[in-house]
């Protein structure tokens, strides 16, 4: 590692560290008066974690049973596109007219889950009768987990009902390699997840949505699937999109090949947290630090099947450059325009849909 590249690192370190100090963030219940709110966000869990106490639920353990649960979480009157509104300390169950807050949760066993899900479903409209499944990246607790999906569900407008498949991180910056192999742990438990939502809630189709480490888990599970003989889950698997994908570039296109399958790929060339990740793989490039710059590696995917969606020029609220599909308001809205739609087009952000970054997302209470 060349003398420049070794502070750079260094440096990384100690501000993600001192940005991901102390304990993790809890789910704390708490009322929200209806005028300090825009609406809630009703989540359904599917978890690979070890259950424990309140108000941590689950924990960055392994579990060998899958868990469930649902909860509801509002939306401050003040939200604004894009940003994802938390109280300071991690013990604070916030202010509802300024943070996302939590308003209920409760765990479930397998057959009460399915149930309440296929009646969650059977009361969309028909054209919403679709399911999101979220699987989040490396270095996130379950309720962090929880806070950032429903931001995605109220700032893409997604009208459907959202499923968060949360697998045992450990929270930690430096369990980097016990969360990959959590994310290997996992993969029969979200296989088996996407063929329940497939087979047995009256869905008339599922959307994934997977971020960081986590879409090595997701497109692992797909490659299964795939080995197994029903890659697309009875036809009722539509888009997967993968954002800031921590997956080698060579791994990658050997599971493109086997899954046969279109994916959508947002990639950054000033993620940094890739560039981190990058140091536990042999200094090997990460997919989602890849650019339209790089041509050749593009063109290459591009005729395996996936469409990429280059962020570098984007600007984003997160210090790493590593959540931009969420954190800039037109990528996070275009997001939605593909789960209402399937209406993205172009290979690259610069000029995509014409969406307008003002514009206000659907608000609405669901499932009451």
């Amino acid at each position: 590692m060349s003398g420049l590249r070794f502070v750079v690192l260094v440096s990384l370190l100690s501000f993600m560290l001192a940005a991901c100090g102390g304990p993790p963030r809890q789910l704390v219940v708490s009322a929200a008066r209806p005028e300090d709110t825009v609406g809630r966000v009703r989540i359904f869990v599917a978890t690979s974690r070890a259950m424990t106490t309140q108000p941590e639920y689950f924990s960055g353990e392994r579990s060998p049973t899958v868990g469930f649960a649902r909860l509801d979480i509002s939306v401050p009157r003040s939200h604004q596109i894009g940003q994802l509104e938390l109280p300071g300390s991690v013990t604070s169950a916030g202010d509802p007219a300024s943070h996302f807050t939590v308003q209920a949760v409760e765990r479930f066993s397998e057959p009460e889950m399915l149930k309440q899900v296929k009646t969650a479903v059977a009361a969309r409209s028909q054209a919403d009768r679709e399911v999101l499944v979220f699987v989040h990246g490396y270095n996130t607790n379950f309720a962090d987990a929880a806070f950032r999906f429903a931001q995605i569900v109220t700032d893409s407008g997604f009208k459907g009902v959202p499923v968060l498949f949360t697998w045992p991180s450990r929270a930690q910056l430096f369990a980097y390699p016990y969360d990959r192999d959590s994310a290997d742990f996992s993969r029969d438990a979200l296989e088996t997840g996407l063929r329940v939502i497939a087979r047995d809630l009256g869905a008339n189709r599922f959307d994934i949505l997977a971020h960081s480490m986590g879409t090595l888990l997701t497109v692992e599970t797909l490659r299964q699937a795939a080995i197994r003989g029903d890659g697309s889950f009875g036809g009722k698997l539509r888009n997967v999109m993968l954002a800031a994908p921590d997956i080698d570039l060579d791994v990658f296109k050997t599971q493109l090949a086997a899954i046969k399958r279109p994916v959508t790929v947002f990639v950054s060339s000033d993620d940094r947290a890739l560039d981190f990740s990058r140091q536990f793989a042999g200094d090997k490039k990460r997919l989602g630090a890849i650019s339209e710059k790089d041509t050749d590696t593009v063109a290459d995917l591009k005729r395996a099947g996936a469409q990429i969606i280059d962020l570098s020029k984007d600007r984003s609220s997160d210090d790493y450059n590593h959540g931009k599909f969420a954190t800039t308001p037109r990528i996070v809205q275009m997001i939605g325009k593909r789960l209402s739609d399937d209406g993205l087009d172009g290979s690259t952000s610069s000029g995509m849909l014409g969406l307008d970054s003002k514009a206000s997302p659907s608000f609405a209470a669901r499932d009451k």
